[in-house]
């Protein structure tokens, strides 16, 4: 199994909203993906509550049967749809992908 990770820190503002809109849209579309995406096991996004100078506003956990399912959900309709609304809010962005399980 894959796990995918990723953070992001937001612009104060974008697409005509605040940071904590933002955060929430960005959770509620990532979220519209659970089974939506072949391979995609798992999805789980959080919002910080910390805000502290070294925090991500958003953080998201996903799980793929294999880098294969990984590299499709990159490219599937439904996830360049969000990816394209994130990049929009996003002043940064980190990512982790592991093997676990095995």
């Amino acid at each position: 199994m894959i796990r995918h990770i990723v953070m992001w820190r937001l612009k104060d503002h974008a697409e005509g909203n605040d940071r904590a809109t933002n955060a929430r849209l960005v959770k509620q579309r990532l979220e519209s993906l659970r089974g939506k995406i072949p391979g995609l096991r798992a999805i789980e996004v959080g919002i910080d509550f910390s805000a502290t100078a070294d925090s991500a506003d958003v953080v998201l956990v996903s799980d793929f049967d294999s880098e294969e399912s990984l590299h499709a959900y990159h490219s599937h309709p439904e996830h360049e749809a969000v990816k394209g609304f994130v990049a929009a809010v996003r002043a940064d962005r980190r990512l982790v992908d592991y093997r676990f399980g095995d």
